[in-house]
């Protein structure tokens, strides 16, 4: 049986992690390479690296705060933030990435999602939406979720794994930090068109979402940030209650 992931997520603005609600009100958390590395020795399955205004701000990956991060861990790294091109993608696996995670840019460029696949393999592309509710329907957001794109998400989902994306990672602005629980009813209706992994982010709050979430067909990890970062929950007593309670989980 696959076992399910339990992937911390760090956002990265000016070098340093930080974290908000809903995408606002972002404060400062910790250096990335100390908290890097604690994750590593926590028992996290995999690591999501983004730097959340990159593509905002039209600049280039932190190459340096990359590198030094994929110094310190022996687990898969997924990278993401201001990747507009190949030679972005070439960029940052160089530094460290196992994994390249495209929002904005293959908003931007449609064929972006396709022609990495082509060229780096489908495990390593990785599609990142951040998705709200707008009148009843679910939009795509770019540049950090500050831009409506108008784009229907769940068509953009099925799009991207047609083209080749080799997970999805589904993060629910109307969630996000709110620690009330995944957006099981956005996460459903995207799994039920896509079968390809997908990765929940946002909502987490306690150990019991995460016993909800697995309950999902087509949901093999969980992400989040806040609780962990601020050790609410220890990755290893989550894991260690999720296998008690039937969820397939690998622990060291």
């Amino acid at each position: 049986m696959i076992t399910k992931r339990i992937i911390p997520c760090l956002d990265i603005r000016d070098g340093r992690v930080v974290k908000g609600v809903n995408f606002e009100g972002i404060q400062d958390v910790e250096d990335p390479v100390t908290m890097a590395r604690f994750y590593n020795e926590a028992g996290a399955d995999e690591l999501v690296f983004y730097d959340i205004t990159a593509s905002y701000e039209n600049r280039p990956l932190f190459d340096s705060v990359l590198r030094e991060v994929a110094s310190q861990i022996f687990i898969p790294l997924t990278v993401g933030g201001g990747i507009g091109s190949l030679e972005d993608f070439d960029r940052v696996l160089k530094a460290g990435a196992d994994k390249v995670s495209v929002n904005s840019g293959a908003i931007k460029d449609p064929s972006l999602i396709a022609r990495a696949a082509k060229k780096y393999g489908d495990q390593c592309v990785v599609l990142s939406m951040d998705v709200k509710r707008v009148a009843g329907r679910y939009h795509l957001f770019a540049k950090g979720g500050r831009e409506d794109t108008g784009i229907d998400a769940l068509q953009w989902a099925k799009q991207g794994a047609e083209n080749g994306a080799g997970e999805i990672v589904l993060n629910s602005i109307d969630t996000d930090g709110v620690k009330q629980g995944f957006d099981l009813e956005m996460l459903a209706d995207v799994a039920a068109l896509v079968h390809i992994p997908i990765i929940a982010s946002g909502g987490a709050g306690r150990m019991e979402d995460f016993q909800e979430l697995f309950r999902l067909p087509g949901v093999d990890a969980g992400l989040a940030a806040s609780i962990f970062h601020f050790r609410e929950v220890s990755i290893r007593d989550l894991k260690t209650y999720l296998r008690d309670n039937g969820v397939p989980m690998r622990i060291v």
